[in-house]
Parts: structure tokens; sequence; C-alpha cells
């Protein structure tokens, strides 16, 4: 069994990371306190690694960082890594998904996926990468109460229908962007001796 701490702030991921990982093969917990790290980088990469990194220097023991978004087809440079300052700071979840909606109304492509990259950092010659995608589109309207972020407006193409990811929050356990990466990391260090 690995212990890591998680490179975050954000509470729903910390809650979200410790339900995805067999607990018999990795554990995460939370890093003691958050750390404001700088995350100029140009790919969801760049941006893990450098979040791993400073967590690992600064409490000196394995890190798990993610880095994640909403790559929006129609939009190619107003999300994906930036989607956590799409509109500016100091807009909310809600508000920010909102803002979507507007930015996207009378356009007819709506294609989008989410992407989440893990970086594994458990020393500095030991850093690895997951990535998973969940393709979908945007919907047209903000529902459900589920989930975070962008979940009320973004319809899994693997989904239910025409329900968004908030709709489907045991649905999304199983299939985000994040599941997926997180199986990736799990199966990887299940198999390492």
């Amino acid at each position: 069994m690995i212990e890591f701490i998680l490179a975050t702030g954000n509470a729903h991921k910390a809650e979200e990371f410790s339900e995805l990982f067999d607990s018999k093969i990795i554990t995460i917990k939370a890093a003691p306190k958050k750390l404001e790290v700088v995350e100029d980088g140009l790919s969801y990469f760049e941006n893990a690694r450098l979040k791993a990194e400073a967590y690992y220097k600064e409490f000196r023991i394995p890190v798990l960082a993610d880095d994640s978004g909403l790559n929006v087809e129609a939009l190619p440079n107003e999300l994906g890594i930036h989607s956590a300052r799409f509109g500016g700071v100091d807009l909310s979840d809600v508000e920010r998904a909102q803002l979507l909606l507007n930015k996207m109304d009378g356009m007819t492509n709506r294609s989008a996926y989410f992407t989440c990259v893990i970086c594994v950092y458990i020393n500095e010659a030991e850093i690895f990468y997951f990535e998973g995608r969940m393709s979908g589109s945007v919907g047209y309207n903000y529902l459900g109460a589920g989930g975070f972020g962008y979940d009320p407006v973004f319809i899994p193409l693997d989904g239910e229908g025409d329900l968004t990811v908030s709709e489907l929050t045991e649905w999304k356990k199983e299939n985000s962007h994040r599941a997926m990466a997180s199986r990736l990391a799990q199966k990887f260090f299940s198999q390492r001796s």
C-alpha cells in the first residue's frame, strides 16, 4: 500500500479522490496545509507536475496532484488549462458554468471533453503521469445538483441520454475523467513491486 498526500486546496477533489482508489493499494490524505502554487504551465501535465513538485519539496513525502479542465471545441483557447479561472478568479462555479452557456448561445458545435492528468511524485527520480478523458458536449441549460464545476452543463457521450454529469452522480464515480486517470494509476501501482 502506498500513501500519498493530495496537492490541492479543493475539498471536492480530495473527497472524490479518496473514493476512487482501493485503500489496499493507494491511500490519499489531505496535505497538512494548502500551498499557493503558480500554475503557469502550458499543459495539464506541466501544471500537475508544478503542484506535485511544490508539495513534495514542502513536505518530503509522496504526492498525488492533478490538473483538469473542460476543453470546448468551439472555444479552443478559453477553457482547457484555464477552466478554473474562466471569466475571472472571482466567479463562482455556477457563474462560470453560466458564462459558458451564455458564450455558446446560438452555437451548434457543442463538442467538449474533460481532461484529468494525475502526476504522482514519489521523489525526484520517480515521477509518473496518468491521463483520463470524458467526451461529450456542452448542454443548453444548467441542470442537476450533484457534482461541481462544469458538471451541470456537461452531457457525457457515454452517459444516460441527455442527462448532465451533475444528474449522474453514481455514474460519474465510475466514468469521469478523474476516475479513468485514477484507475490507470491504481493499476500501475498494483503491478509495481
